[in-house]
């Protein structure tokens, strides 16, 4: 992830004024990387699509017993 990461931020979009841009900049990649990446292994979509689809159609247990199988 860190290369990626210094590949496509920080070779691609510098160099910055400060910190701040620095900052800023990396919030803006991190919320494009989840939110609106479109993803080939996950059928074209962003990363948190198709999260929020998969809990959606896998809800998670309402107990831990529910979750857990038996050992009896």
């Amino acid at each position: 992830m860190n290369s990626i990461f210094k590949a496509e931020l920080g070779r691609n979009k510098g160099p910055w004024r400060g910190f701040e841009d620095l900052e800023i900049a990396t919030v803006e990649y991190i919320d494009w990387f989840n939110h609106r990446r479109l993803h080939g292994e996950l059928r074209m979509v962003p990363p948190v699509e198709f999260e929020q689809d998969h809990y959606r159609h896998n809800p998670a247990p309402a107990t831990v017993e529910a979750a857990l199988p038996s050992l009896h």
